[in-house]
């Protein structure tokens, strides 16, 4: 788990640093205020709950949310600021207790209006900023030894590297196959829960 938490601090820095100049500071604040105290709070929970439910949780939310995205209705449902700050502290609390909430903060930021590099922008330097209190409550706690700061960050610099290079991608593709490419992220993150169940 702190190996993948600082692999996610890195990656979203490549994030940030390639699509700076797109990101949506407002829903940022906004998110993060009450989300980094929320995944630290979630990351010493983590210490007493078993995260295995929370992952068939979020496994199901995920598929069930490519079909809503799908929807008339969901496609006019929009996130105000104060929208955000109540997803920031809920899904806080989830990215300190499991592995990953990547897929959860994609209809959370689209709802919110954003796409393309705004969206990939804003929801890295959200995401920073609640890696940044899960991996403080790692190291308070010293689950963070030479070994697995220097793996994490070995992680990161190759989830860095892939988002420079696919900032041209993002930018040539159309908003329909953008929309797909989510979808297929949300899909990929119900996977990834059910196979973190299973082992």
């Amino acid at each position: 788990m702190p190996i993948i938490g600082i692999a996610a601090l890195i990656g979203n820095v490549g994030r940030v640093i390639v699509w700076w100049r797109r990101i949506a500071w407002r829903p940022v604040v906004a998110y993060a205020v009450p989300g980094v105290p929320a995944a630290a709070l979630g990351a010493h929970t983590l210490l007493s709950i078993p995260p295995t439910v929370v992952d068939g949780a979020l496994a199901v939310f995920f598929l069930a949310m490519i079909a809503l995205r799908r929807s008339a209705a969901v496609k006019r449902w929009r996130f105000r600021t104060w929208h955000m700050a109540v997803a920031g502290a809920v899904v806080g609390f989830l990215t300190g207790m499991v592995l990953s909430t990547g897929p959860l903060s994609v209809p959370i930021f689209t709802a919110y209006g954003l796409s393309g590099g705004a969206f990939l922008g804003t929801e890295a330097a959200s995401s920073l900023l609640l890696y940044g209190g899960k991996l403080a409550t790692f190291g308070a706690s010293g689950a963070l030894d030479g070994s697995t700061i220097l793996r994490g960050l070995a992680i990161g610099a190759a989830l860095m590297f892939g988002s420079i290079a696919a900032r041209r991608i993002v930018e040539r593709i159309g908003t329909q196959t953008y929309d797909v490419l989510i979808d297929l992220v949300l899909a990929s993150g119900a996977a990834t829960m059910v196979v973190t169940i299973i082992r």
